[in-house]
């Protein structure tokens, strides 16, 4: 019986992480307090914005969240058609979005370079095309989207260097693309990763992503380890 138990519970972590990011959440989730996560901070005086896709959302937000000089980031989707997307309407691949975090940050504190470095070389994958592991679609593609000529400059010469570098087992396929609209996600969406960290893929897909971040990255975090 114990050998059993111990498949069964092997199967339901397994069928849990293969559902993947954003899953439609139970009742409860949606009307748990938020996180220092959610909308765009009251005064913007003096803060950036950079705007990235790197899969899942909730590991993403939680990354840069933990950087210093990031005010806030909010999830939300970008790279669509569609005004006003839904979560059901991008996971159903016919409006174009992508999952992605934008972050509000100070420029006096952190550059967008760093974040771009944390971006391509420790909070995702950005050789994987149209995924990230089990996070399969172009709703979890890698994508990067510029304000600036002098952010696409950046963008372009990061990505010139990691492929270099061979950090990863490819080449880089993120799209840059120019910032056009941003659209938050939903409310239960924000935070995610704070309010759930003992949910099986929060444990064991998004905490090995910020645990990477914080690995490559630990001199840039607001709490040092």
């Amino acid at each position: 019986m114990k050998n059993i138990m111990h498949s069964t519970a092997g199967l339901l972590l397994l069928a849990s992480l293969l559902v993947g990011c954003g899953s439609p959440q139970p009742v409860e989730a949606q009307t748990n307090p938020r996180s220092t996560a959610g909308y765009a901070p009251a005064d913007l005086t003096g803060l950036a914005q950079a705007t990235f896709a790197g899969g899942c959302f909730w590991a993403q937000e939680e990354a840069f969240e933990e950087i210093r000089g990031v005010k806030q980031v909010v999830s939300g989707y970008a790279g669509g058609t569609v005004p006003r997307p839904t979560y059901e309407q991008v996971c159903g691949q016919k409006t174009g979005h992508t999952e992605t975090v934008n972050i509000y940050y100070d420029p006096k504190v952190v550059s967008y370079q760093t974040l771009a470095d944390i971006f391509f070389r420790a909070s995702h994958d950005p050789t994987q095309l149209n995924r990230q592991g089990n996070d399969v679609g172009p709703e979890y593609r890698s994508a990067a989207f510029y304000r600036t000529p002098e952010e696409k400059q950046i963008l372009e010469a990061t990505i010139a260097r990691v492929n270099a570098s061979n950090e990863w087992n490819g080449k880089v396929v993120t799209q840059v693309a120019p910032f056009k609209e941003f659209w938050p996600a939903e409310d239960y969406h924000q935070g995610y990763m704070r309010l759930h960290p003992n949910e099986p893929y929060i444990a064991h897909v998004s905490q090995r992503k910020v645990d990477h971040v914080r690995k490559l990255f630990a001199k840039e975090l607001k709490n040092p380890l």
